[in-house]
């Protein structure tokens, strides 16, 4: 019986959004006042503060997981997130978000080079199609992702990097696969997954030591460096 082996060049990069390839400048932060305030947190109060932090310490996550974790019933959990990506929306609406700078480029350079990119986000659906069209960009990668695209479970879970591998068809195995992104959750989301290369960016919520401490095999200053870096790995 003949067995599959991975080429292991990475011909599928998985790209976060928020944090990676899109500058929302803090908009994660602005949405979250506004859903608790929605639900009674009065804003500035200790408990305010407590969520906030936790917000902070888990970007990257299932917004959905983090209320549940803040709220602990569902109902409560699913206004909550309503509620955030509902203001969310209205910021990216308000033009409150852009590309990281050389990131369009990068994408459209990787395809050019001939691997499939799949764009990610821990955000709902709704949110992730406003944020694609603010930035026009609809039709830039063949597959975008959000958590309920990939059985509900979004990081640190590696559903939507095993969804991409396979929604796609783009490699042979998981070591061809490359996940990059911005926090400690997209990290482990690829080491869950088995991924060939796990690329932190410090471009967003999560700093060099961290990014290490859960699992990048490779730190970029920004997503603008990596296609010259596959490239020169693919050497």
């Amino acid at each position: 019986m003949s067995t599959t082996v991975s080429s292991n060049r990475i011909e599928l990069v998985v790209l976060d959004m928020a944090g990676t390839t899109v500058a929302d400048g803090g908009l994660v932060e602005q949405a979250f006042a506004a859903a608790a305030e929605r639900l009674g947190v009065e804003p500035g109060s200790a408990d305010f503060e407590e969520k906030l932090g936790y917000v902070r310490a888990t970007m990257g996550e299932s917004k959905i997981s983090v209320f549940r974790h803040l709220f602990g019933d569902e109902a409560l959990a699913q206004q909550a997130n309503a509620a955030f990506e509902e203001a969310y929306g209205e910021l990216v609406d308000g033009g409150r978000i852009e590309e990281i700078p050389g990131a369009r480029e990068a994408i459209e350079k990787l395809a050019a080079d001939g691997r499939t990119v799949v764009l990610t986000t821990g955000f709902a659906r709704v949110t992730q199609d406003a944020i694609l069209a603010a930035l026009g960009w609809q039709d830039l990668v063949g597959l975008t992702l959000c958590p309920a695209d990939a059985g509900g479970r979004g990081r640190p879970y590696p559903d939507m990097v095993l969804a991409a591998f396979l929604r796609t068809g783009a490699v042979a195995g998981v070591g061809d696969v490359a996940v990059v992104g911005d926090t400690s959750y997209d990290m482990l989301s690829g080491v869950r997954a088995g991924a060939g290369m796990v690329a932190g960016v410090l471009t967003g919520a999560h700093g060099r030591d961290a990014l290490l401490a859960h699992g990048a095999s490779h730190v970029l200053g920004s997503v603008a460096e990596l296609p010259a870096m596959l490239v020169e790995l693919g050497r």
